[in-house]
């Protein structure tokens, strides 16, 4: 029986609404994404937004996908991991839809839902996944009946700190493109920490040094900020290499999977296509329109869970800022 599901995703900036149905054929997919119009997120700026916007945003999944919310089989909504008055909101909505409809529930983690999403965009099985976004920088794999975390940041995740020097730089957001575009006009590499501790990773060190940089007599003399950009990016993607393919060692795995917002450069695209041939593993990057945050990644891990252990009960779709992925039992896989 085909299942179409509806996905809300609203873990931080992005709100979006996805319909897809159980045989991977997507829909609909439109997003709404809060922009600040100076400094980072506000959980509070940010939450206002989507309660602004929610409703325009699902009539236009409805309209686009020609569908009612009557035929509509499954709700599901970003539960975990993410900003705890933002994520509130998805979870208010498709709690709502729910009990109106009399439609099924499931609540989904956003990092699974991000590496499920990448495995049917991109027709593979058991991927090593990197997943580097704003909220989250994951070198994870299957094994043992979960997605186990190989590797993670410390501290701040990469789209975070490029967001944080791109405002720093006077950059416009999103500030990932930007730095992107700056780094291809030098090769004027300028030494920054470069900090791996076992199997993860801290950025905090190396974005407090490109702030001096950015601050210290000697830039614009000595130094520009396309040099200081080329080594940002160099420094930072070379440690998510390291990790990724001293995981890709250990796990054996035959294929890589990049996704997240940051998997858009081209880079990062570069590196990790260089480690995975090297160790005869097949590259996939995520389709930019699915490989940042939206809707639809979490529909379609809502229908794997939907088939594996069924909905909800409204109890259970209490959101989970801190949860981790490495804790979810997978039951819609096998080893």
């Amino acid at each position: 029986m085909k299942i179409i599901a509806l996905g809300i995703e609203s873990t931080a900036h992005t709100f979006g609404v996805g319909i897809i149905d159980s045989k991977g054929i997507v829909r609909a997919s439109i997003n709404n994404v809060y922009i600040p119009e100076v400094g980072g997120l506000h959980p509070v700026q940010v939450r206002e937004h989507h309660m602004n916007n929610f409703k325009e945003i699902i009539l236009k999944a409805l309209r686009s996908a020609h569908i009612s919310l009557n035929q509509i089989d499954l709700i599901a909504f970003s539960q975990s991991p993410g900003l705890g008055p933002v994520l509130k909101i998805g979870a208010l909505i498709a709690r709502t839809l729910s009990q109106l409809y009399d439609i099924p529930i499931v609540g989904v983690n956003h990092c699974i839902a991000h590496v499920e999403i990448g495995r049917l965009m991109c027709k593979v099985d058991d991927p090593l996944t990197l997943y580097v976004s704003g909220g989250n920088t994951i070198v994870s794999a299957f094994e043992s009946g979960r997605y186990q975390i190989f590797g993670e940041t410390l501290d701040l995740p990469i789209g975070n700190m490029l967001d944080s020097f791109a405002r720093d730089a006077g950059l416009t957001h999103p500030g990932g493109p930007k730095i992107e575009q700056l780094a291809l006009n030098s090769k004027n590499y300028l030494p920054l920490p470069y900090v791996v501790k076992g199997m993860d990773l801290s950025f905090s060190g190396l974005y407090t040094a490109t702030k001096h940089l950015i601050m210290a007599e000697e830039f614009n003399k000595k130094y520009n900020l396309e040099d200081i950009a080329y080594s940002l990016q160099e420094t930072a993607f070379a440690m998510l290499t390291e990790v990724t393919e001293r995981a890709l060692a250990h796990t054996k795995k035959e294929e890589v999977l990049l996704t997240g917002g940051v998997a858009a450069n081209k880079r990062l695209q570069e590196m990790i296509e260089y480690i995975s041939m090297e160790h005869d593993a097949k590259f996939h990057v995520v389709p930019l329109k699915y490989a940042g945050d939206n809707g639809v990644m979490i529909a379609w891990t809502g229908i794997l869970q939907y088939q594996a252990r069924g909905g909800d009960e409204l109890d259970q779709t209490i959101i989970k800022p801190k949860e981790r992925m490495d804790n979810i039992p997978i039951p819609w896989r096998s080893e």
